[in-house]
């Protein structure tokens, strides 16, 4: 089996095909030398100067959401592709895929898009024309003329979401996919074109091995801004790479967590929450920056934290049943195998700790009293920690400020905003309900920041130059 990835506009040469290996399947992907890279700059460069900054935001909207519904669409070729190919480059369940790509793709539908930038620049138009600003004057806002995208391949489909950002601000965009996932954004550029036509020199989507200087290096010191996604290693040596006159956002590697109150451990709401906290475990296997290390439950409730972390490895045994872990590589097998024993061999000195799993392995909860704050392997391991205050667990959290990112929280309104100003002030940037960790609004702040207006600069026609420009008219005499 074999599938083209990738998405290169006319540059009128041949270019070579790098062939990715999955199983059976097998990707080809287009790899450009120097040369050709540079013919794509210019042409793609050309391409947003003439034809993607000549739509407006509304009709850039509209294509962005006849490509959403295409591929929410379960009989569209593209959509069943996808649900088709994307478990075997990725490993992950088949029916995880399908319903992940669902919830995650309605987030760049026409209503959604727009409420990403309303939250971001307040009035969209700016993207268009100049607007009058409240204390007098015009603004514009500017996109780059090539934003480059660094794409990680931990979660399928990840790359829409500065992908639809590049676009939105009408920049010319080159995505570098990742080998754990090509498929998505190549996809997503053939349908862009199918619905405009117009658009087929605006973007690109290219693949080379990572650290390939050679390819990068023309193509950073062209660009405007790279966005970078991966872990924190690798971004230090992207960054390493990037002349000191290219913009560069990096995402790095986040730590997420849970935190449930006793006031919702009840014996008819803590099934329901414990199954949510699950879900968000089971999500592409704890891969997203969002997912969650660990989960702190209050004492207090009339579910003790040990029964709730019981209550979590019963949903993990049933969801293990209908979403299989995808098949771990060696290095994961053997930091998961690790990471068990370890917990296990403690048992000896802590009574009062459980290790629970099952037979396969395919899931580990571990419950503990007052433990610290610290990572989790990931691939449905997670800890179950108990606590008094949510003060108490301030000083093991602080270490991990600049990677704290989500916290998965079950409370009711008053605690909600309480436990919302303390954790902001110690460096958490997102709070949602357990069960859409995974799962982040439209328009979120991905750590804390703006997706839109990160990408722009604002052009300013104050007063002063507006009133003076009168008494140059040729009405003024």
């Amino acid at each position: 089996m074999r599938e083209v990835a990738g998405y290169i506009p006319d540059i009128g040469e041949e270019f070579q095909w790098k062939v990715l290996q999955y199983g059976d399947l097998e990707v080809e992907i287009p790899l450009l030398t120097e040369e050709q890279m540079n013919l794509v700059i210019e042409t793609v460069k050309k391409g947003s100067e003439e034809i993607l900054k000549s739509l407006t935001i509304s009709e850039i909207v509209h294509i962005i959401d006849r490509v959403t519904d295409c591929l929410l669409d379960r009989n569209s070729s593209y959509r069943q592709k996808a649900e088709k190919l994307l478990p075997i480059v990725t490993g992950y369940d088949e029916e995880m895929i399908r319903l992940g790509l669902t919830s995650y793709l309605k987030s760049f539908r026409k209503h959604e898009l727009q409420r990403f930038l309303v939250e971001d620049l307040g009035n969209p138009l700016l993207l268009d024309d100049f607007q009058p600003r409240v204390k007098g004057g015009f603004s514009k806002a500017v996109g780059p003329d090539l934003i480059t995208h660094v794409w990680a391949g931990n979660v399928p489909a990840l790359p829409l979401w500065s992908f639809v950002s590049g676009l939105l601000v009408k920049a010319g965009n080159i995505g570098k996919v990742s080998s754990g996932e090509p498929l998505f954004a190549g996809w997503f550029a053939q349908l862009l074109v199918e619905v405009e036509p117009r658009l087929a020199n605006c973007f690109a989507v290219v693949w080379w091995k990572g650290g390939d200087e050679e390819r990068e290096k023309s193509l950073f010191r062209q660009s405007d801004l790279v966005i970078g996604y991966g872990g924190n290693h690798s971004l230090e040596s992207l960054q390493s790479r990037i002349p000191i006159t290219t913009r560069f956002l990096p995402f790095g590697h986040k730590i997420s967590f849970g935190l449930v109150l006793h006031s919702t451990l009840d014996s008819q709401k803590a099934w329901r929450t414990a199954h949510q906290a699950a879900l968000d475990v089971v999500r592409y296997d704890q891969q997203g920056c969002y997912s969650p290390h660990l989960f702190y439950v209050q004492n207090g409730g009339n579910v003790s934290p040990k029964e709730f972390a019981r209550y979590m490895a019963r949903e993990l045994e049933n969801f293990s049943k209908r979403y299989p872990r995808r098949r771990l590589s060696m290095e994961e097998s053997a930091s998961v195998t690790s990471w068990r024993q370890k917990e296990e061999m403690s048992l000896f000195s802590n009574q009062n700790k459980e290790v629970l799993g099952n037979s396969a392995n395919q899931w580990t909860v571990v419950y503990e009293e007052d433990g610290v704050f610290a990572p989790s392997p990931l691939n449905r391991v997670i800890r179950v920690i108990s606590f008094e205050k949510v003060e108490d667990l301030l000083p093991s959290m602080k270490p991990y400020r600049s990677f704290l990112q989500t916290a998965g929280i079950a409370a009711c309104p008053k605690e909600l905003f309480q436990c919302a100003e303390i954790l902001g002030r110690i460096g958490v940037t997102r709070l949602t309900a357990l069960g859409r960790m995974t799962a982040p609004e439209p328009g979120w702040h991905h750590d804390g920041r703006f997706n839109i207006t990160d990408l722009i600069h604002m052009v300013d026609i104050e007063s002063s130059a507006e009133e003076a420009s009168e008494r140059f008219a040729p009405y003024a005499d």
